[in-house]
């Protein structure tokens, strides 16, 4: 029996391990050939700004995605991604109906069946190791010139030039002199020194590039109680994850997928309380509204999830366990 109970054991490891090293790639390109770098977890991942990029090795069902345009005055985008994993998965940045950019799903195939990058595609591999420092180097050549013009009269008509150039020290020197019995005239040019100036600038690409330090702050209107995160998810944004989420059909991958959504976003109470109902049991109910409380934006109205709950006892063990919670 114990023999049998190992094997099991060994067997899901093997499994689990197997499926969390399911890679993905992602593509991403603009439409009109803007050039933008692509952010994943806060991690910039092409140090260049390119027009087609396709990332590759991802491991994970979802990332917090950011697009910075090589043109500032065009902004950023900043979405939640999830995608099917063991796929090749491509987005196309645009522009919608109110000529706003964003980022929209185009399609998808099995990772087996993925085309090989194009001419024109940069292909990196995910990393969690944002990229070295970039350098530019500017040269600067400066000449400086003098130049001495003089006249003077003499009664003889003598013919004279002198010539004499030394690399070595840049300098050159002509002087050409004609008389005649009018008068004479002198010319003397002298190139004194060349120069060359080198200023080389470092530029840090970072890890997210912000166009502005000022994050933005959300208000909920009517709520004046305690944050527990800076920013909830989108309502766009949380409509896919919950299509995500029912899409599932065993209890614990809808877990599993909720979780992961969670780990790396913010959301709302009532956000959460919509998650929950998507689970059929009481104890994956519990053990996901526990979970989720770390990244819940108004905690103070966090008694809106009791209401997701069948039992007095699930509502006892979940208070439990936020007046223990440390923050």
């Amino acid at each position: 029996m114990k023999s049998i109970i190992a094997f099991l054991a060994l067997t899901l490891i093997i499994v689990t391990s197997a499926f969390s090293q399911v890679k993905t790639n992602l593509i991403f390109f603009t439409d009109q050939g803007e050039k933008f770098s692509v952010v994943l977890n806060g991690i910039l991942q092409n140090p260049t700004p390119e027009t087609n990029i396709k990332v590759t090795d991802l491991v994970a069902p979802n990332y917090k995605l950011k697009i910075i345009f090589e043109d500032a005055k065009l902004g950023e985008i900043d979405k939640n991604l999830m995608f099917n994993q063991g796929t090749e998965s491509t987005f196309d940045i645009k522009k919608n109906n109110k000529g706003e950019y964003v980022v929209r799903w185009m399609n998808e195939v099995p990772i087996a069946q993925a085309m090989p990058p194009t001419a024109n595609q940069s292909v990196i591999v995910f990393t969690t190791v944002a990229p070295p420092v970039a350098s530019t180097t500017i040269t600067q050549s400066t000449t400086s010139t003098t130049v001495n013009n003089g006249t003077a009269a003499t009664p003889t008509g003598t013919a004279m030039g002198v010539n004499i150039n030394d690399p070595s020290v840049g300098v050159n020197f002509n002087m050409n002199v004609n008389t005649n019995n009018a008068g004479a005239t002198t010319n003397a040019t002298t190139t004194s020194y060349s120069s060359t100036t080198t200023t080389t600038t470092s530029t840090n690409m970072g890890t997210t590039q912000p166009v502005s330090n000022t994050q933005p702050v959300y208000v909920l209107p009517g709520y004046s109680g305690p944050v527990g995160c800076p920013y909830p998810m989108s309502a766009q944004d949380f409509s896919g994850v919950k299509g995500s989420i029912s899409s599932k059909s065993f209890e614990d991958s809808k877990l599993a997928i909720a979780k992961q959504v969670i780990g790396s976003n913010c959301l709302l109470s009532s956000q959460v309380k919509e998650i929950i109902m998507l689970f059929s049991f009481e104890d994956t109910r519990l053990d996901f509204a526990k979970y989720a409380y770390g990244y819940t934006f108004d905690i103070g109205n966090y008694f809106q999830v009791n209401d997701a709950f069948k039992f007095e006892s699930s509502i006892d063990d979940l208070n439990k366990y936020i007046s223990s919670y440390k923050r």
